[in-house]
């Protein structure tokens, strides 16, 4: 009699065990952001309407407290001379989303970092890690109600250097795709 108690306390606790499985909260990995860390320098080619433009790049991963951060800047070289600087500092953090990376643009009501609003006019940015490949996407709306997506794909190499596709895309026909090579920078400890 006791064996057949201590067979059917068994089979609870198992039973018990695996019930309780079901109701853990499961809390998605994210890739990791580790291979990408460090600095970057570079140029690209622009494809727009049969003429080439090089550009400049300067790219810096970091981690940051609940991911990392991407800071890069471009410089676009006219045809006249001129030069046109853009740059983007974006705070990404991991979702439940396996590989999938929220973006905190702005400083919210209370201080914290926060995305922007694309119904404001301002760009929504997300970031995945599939492979060696960190992909950053923007999606701005337009006024007229449309939208434009940027693509930013950022694969590295055997030697950790750094491959660049650039797309963009307006209303989903693409109007602009510019690509690149930007080679590691010495390490200064990320």
């Amino acid at each position: 009699m006791a064996h057949k108690n201590i067979g059917k306390r068994y089979q609870w606790f198992v039973s018990l065990l695996m019930l309780s499985w079901l109701f853990l909260p499961i809390s998605a990995q994210a890739a990791s952001i580790e291979p990408f860390l460090g600095e970057y320098h570079g140029e690209t080619i622009e494809h727009a309407e049969g003429e080439l433009q090089a550009r400049d790049l300067d790219v810096k991963i970091v981690k940051a407290d609940r991911g990392f951060i991407v800071d890069w800047t471009t410089v676009i070289h006219k045809s006249d001379g001129r030069e046109k600087t853009a740059s983007l500092n974006i705070e990404f953090y991991g979702t439940d989303r396996p590989d999938i990376y929220g973006s905190a643009m702005r400083s919210g009501l209370f201080g914290k970092r926060v995305p922007n609003d694309p119904l404001k006019g301002e760009p929504f940015f997300w970031a995945r890690i599939v492979d060696r490949t960190l992909t950053i996407h923007a999606l701005y709306i337009t006024d007229d109600g449309g939208y434009e997506m940027q693509v930013y794909e950022r694969k590295l190499d055997d030697e950790g250097n750094m491959e660049l596709i650039f797309k963009r895309f307006r209303n989903g026909e693409p109007i602009r795709d510019v690509t690149g090579k930007l080679l590691r920078q010495e390490k200064k400890g990320y």
